[in-house]
């Protein structure tokens, strides 16, 4: 048998010559190509979820632990700042109008009154004049957000700061305002200057000012050169509330007081017009007017005096009358001689 050393090559030569070999070819190593290509990159993207979860958790962790940092220096800030009024300090300006106070004396509380349409308010804060009352830069008292700047028909233009912890601060009566909502400003900042509303007309040019904690009005002046903390550490309600029972029992007693002069007085009135119930010490010696006690007595004395005579008469009377029957009975008795 003979060997045809060249027969493997005449069938590759064959096969090469065929017109759907190359084709086949090209798809085959077109689908290898595709296949490593896929499978690249679905290890990539697996690679690459890995590391974004990896980075994301990383990431939440990082910035959990950088927000308590950041938690814990904006408090301690805040906290070290000093409640100051909202004027700048050179300006020369003084309290017009106080916070009314319950527990205040009478004077304190006349100061804490707002007059407005013929009627009295109570102040929820303090009105800031200056002396020569001329307008002034009104400043932000504590670092904080603007959360709100508006317009109000009675308290003129309105800016409200909120501090954190339930703590704000209140702006009225102001003109030409410098900041806008969601602004951040630091303690000190200018917010605008004073000017004038209807409600607060007798105060003149000022800015209303008040502070509130949990949405309750506090007395500003009792916190000024205070700590921020001294300020979110005070039980604002509890004060508040024991402030006011103080006032009304303060009224109450008050209202009792004048009760019981009105009833004293009623019942001095009672005794003085009642004659039974005065007493008088003189009263077992009667004096018989102008000393002489042979005076005629008065009229009622002398007429019971004549029906005392006039009875003795009619008795006199009836017994001579009694005694002329029976002298004639006795002279009736006699028998007449014969």
């Amino acid at each position: 048998m003979k060997e045809f050393p060249n027969g493997s090559k005449n069938k590759w030569t064959r096969i090469f010559k065929k017109k759907w070999f190359f084709p086949a070819l090209y798809i085959v190593l077109a689908a290898f190509l595709l296949s490593a290509v896929v499978w690249y990159q679905n290890v990539q993207s697996k690679m690459f979820e890995g590391i974004d979860e990896l980075e994301e958790t990383n990431q939440q962790e990082g910035n959990s632990q950088s927000g308590k940092y950041n938690e814990e220096a904006e408090s301690v800030v805040s906290q070290s700042e000093t409640i100051e009024m909202p004027v700048d300090k050179e300006a020369q300006a003084e309290i017009v109008t106080t916070f009314y106070d319950y527990t205040a004396d009478e004077d304190e509380q006349e100061k804490g009154l707002t007059f407005y349409n013929n009627r009295y308010y109570q102040s929820t804060g303090v009105d800031i004049a200056a002396d020569d009352g001329e307008s002034f830069e009104v400043m932000a008292s504590l670092s904080g957000t603007v959360t709100e700047v508006k317009q109000d028909p009675l308290h003129g233009n309105v800016v409200v700061l909120d501090h954190g912890d339930d703590i704000a601060t209140y702006y009225a009566s102001m003109e030409d305002i410098e900041v806008k909502e969601e602004d951040e400003v630091e303690q000190g900042d200018k917010l605008g200057s004073a000017g004038n509303n209807l409600f607060g007309e007798e105060s003149g040019t000022h800015v209303h000012f008040e502070i509130s904690k949990e949405d309750t009005a506090v007395n500003p002046e009792k916190f000024f050169n205070q700590s921020f903390e001294t300020l979110v550490e005070s039980d604002v309600e509890q004060a508040t509330e024991s402030n006011m029972m103080q006032g009304s029992e303060e009224k109450e007693e008050d209202a009792e007081g004048e009760e019981g002069m009105d009833e004293e007085g009623e019942s001095n009135e009672e005794d003085a017009n009642d004659p039974e119930e005065e007493w008088n010490p003189d009263a077992d010696e009667e004096e018989i007017p102008g000393g002489n006690e042979n005076e005629a007595p008065d009229v009622d004395e002398n007429e019971d005096l004549n029906d005392d005579n006039g009875n003795n008469e009619n008795d006199m009377n009836n017994e001579d009358s009694n005694a002329e029957d029976e002298a004639a009975s006795q002279d009736v008795s006699f028998s007449i001689p014969v």
